[in-house]
């Protein structure tokens, strides 16, 4: 099993009004993450994810991939303290 890690993506492009939150709400708990998803006022969507670090990374490559109305332009990961997330008991939509 890997390690516990956090990372925050900030996804641009056409990524609003396209359940993008949905979907990726139905992947990370797939892939038994913690912590959320949620729209950000200049149009981009924000996600902060703690779990094993390859379903992390899991998630960060499906990113991309989003529903399948979006048109993902650009994926920026930053790595996070897992400590964010230690309020989210599983990943929601924030």
């Amino acid at each position: 099993m890997s390690a516990d890690v956090a990372a925050r993506f900030h996804v641009s492009g056409r990524v609003q009004g396209v359940a993008y939150r949905a979907y990726t709400l139905e992947r990370a708990l797939a892939l038994g993450l913690r912590g959320y998803v949620r729209n950000l006022a200049d149009g981009r969507v924000e996600v902060l994810a703690r779990g094993d670090a390859e379903s992390v990374n899991e998630l960060g490559e499906w990113l991309y991939e989003g529903s399948p109305s979006s048109r993902v332009e650009r994926v920026e990961r930053r790595d996070a303290a897992p400590a964010e997330c230690d309020g989210y008991r599983s990943f929601t939509v924030a």
